[in-house]
């Protein structure tokens, strides 16, 4: 029976246990979505969030600053968690992370899953704007590439087919 126990050991003692977390965290927030094991993402759900809870503090600021920084060491990250992240979550009272299934890893069959925070979630539309400016700019490539041929280099293209034609 799991009477009482608190967390999941995750097999590592515990300086390695609160570095892995850190670790993740500190990804976490970084690109808003990585992919580890079901373990490890339900371990990190509570302890991501305490820290975004930390960000979104209004009162006494630089103190929740500072006990951020304890877990999160990267300047930029930490910038990042306290003024977009803890800014994005600001009315909401809880729950900012989702875990997604992604079923077994091939390897050795350990559970995969997903983190990520809301609001940062998947937009085909995004995605679809950004084709559609790639195709764009390449159409705009080709015609740069046919004003930029001289008369001179068209001629002696067509004299090279005209030359292969004959062959």
């Amino acid at each position: 029976m799991r009477h009482r126990v608190g967390y999941r050991k995750l097999g590592r003692i515990t300086p390695h246990r609160t570095a892995l977390l850190r670790n993740l965290a500190t990804s976490l927030f970084d690109k808003e979505r990585i992919r580890t094991t079901l373990m490890k993402a339900k371990e990190l759900r509570p302890y991501a969030e305490k820290l975004i809870s930390l960000a979104k503090r209004e009162d006494n600021r630089l103190h929740a600053r500072r006990l951020a920084s304890r877990d999160i060491q990267n300047p930029v990250v930490l910038k990042k968690l306290f003024e977009t992240i803890g800014a994005r979550y600001a009315t909401r009272p809880g729950g900012y992370t989702r875990i997604l299934r992604l079923g077994t890893r091939k390897g050795d069959g350990a559970e995969m899953a997903i983190v990520e925070l809301l609001g940062s979630e998947y937009q085909p539309k995004k995605a679809e704007e950004k084709a559609q400016k790639a195709s764009a700019k390449a159409e705009a490539k080709k015609d740069e590439t046919k004003k930029a041929e001289t008369p001179k280099a068209k001629a002696s293209k067509k004299g090279k087919a005209a030359e292969a034609a004959a062959e």
